[in-house]
């Protein structure tokens, strides 16, 4: 068996009740959810165990509560004594990634995103910015797309490179609508608007970066205990300063999420484990390379057959 990473999914993979089974099954777990109610002084766990989804999902509400969520997965899991080479995760995603990592406390971290959150949605008023997804296009033809709505003075351009033929596109929604004509006309097998609340990963969030900076300088930061692999670089970090610079960027620079996956297979990881709810990520990593093996842990089941499968893997 070669290395291994442990992966964090973003924003979209949050549903009522998830982790409650963990919770109910780990006096860790329990914790976890119990600390992030104190810190952000709100009954948080109540909204992730009960609903209603509208409210879940909402940016500010569903940042800490996926941060929370896979936390608590993730203790959960040390009981077991697995531990990664390497941790990433998907914008939000990295967040919990360097709480796993050791770079900040579980506290700082969710109040760091609950901030985020609330800095996102401020950053543009709601209708003016939207993301759509674009389906089987290559990058750099895409990019000269976004480049020419751009430059025309509507900002749009990529923000999520996900997997060979998928890639996100976020701006002001007259340029995300300009870029999705044009993709066609270039090419692109399909172009679906995403339900979002705002233009994530795009130029228009850097006023939330400025505030969130103010956020970052008032936390403990931490070199990272094991490398976490940047959105921003698709490279590794451990550094405190070049973690807090990184967060910064991350708002408004494109998740190189392709990228961070072939660059972990590089460094010798066979093994990807996704941590929290939902299966996106394994997804992504299967469409990246066929070769390796993803694991999916979101519950007590699929936290028991996993670890019951790398005990196999390693006698």
């Amino acid at each position: 068996m070669g290395k291994m990473a442990f992966l964090f999914p973003g924003q979209g993979s949050q549903t009522v009740g998830m982790g409650k089974s963990i919770s109910d099954s780990y006096v860790e777990s329990k914790t976890i959810f119990e600390k992030a109610d104190q810190t952000l002084h709100t009954p948080l766990s109540k909204l992730i165990f009960e609903g209603p989804q509208e409210e879940l999902t909402l940016t500010t509400n569903a940042q800490p509560s996926l941060m929370t969520t896979s936390i608590a997965i993730l203790e959960s899991l040390k009981q077991y004594h697995i531990t990664p080479d390497f941790v990433a995760g998907h914008s939000l995603g990295e967040y919990t990634a360097l709480v796993a990592a050791g770079a900040f406390s579980f506290e700082e971290g969710v109040y760091a995103v609950r901030k985020r959150g609330e800095f996102m949605e401020e950053a543009v008023p709601s209708g003016e910015g939207t993301m759509a997804a674009v389906l089987g296009m290559d990058r750099n033809s895409l990019t000269a797309v976004t480049e020419e709505v751009t430059n025309e003075g509507n900002p749009v351009q990529l923000a999520n490179l996900n997997c060979p033929g998928q890639i996100v596109i976020s701006g002001s929604r007259k340029g995300v609508e300009l870029a999705s004509i044009k993709a066609k006309e270039a090419g692109a097998k399909r172009v679906l608007p995403l339900d979002v609340s705002g233009p994530f990963h795009s130029s228009l969030m850097k006023p939330a970066a400025q505030k969130l900076a103010d956020v970052l300088d008032k936390m403990t930061i931490n070199d990272a205990g094991i490398p976490v692999i940047a959105n921003v670089s698709a490279d590794g970090m451990t550094d405190s300063e070049e973690i807090k610079q990184k967060l910064i960027e991350q708002l408004y620079s494109p998740v190189l999420w392709e990228d961070s996956v072939n660059k972990m297979i590089e460094l010798g990881v066979d093994t990807f484990i996704e941590i929290g709810p939902g299966k996106v990520l394994s997804g992504l990593v299967k469409k990246i390379n066929r070769s390796v093996k993803t694991f999916s842990i979101s519950d007590q089941e699929s936290l028991l057959a996993t670890v019951e499968a790398l005990k196999e893997e390693t006698e």
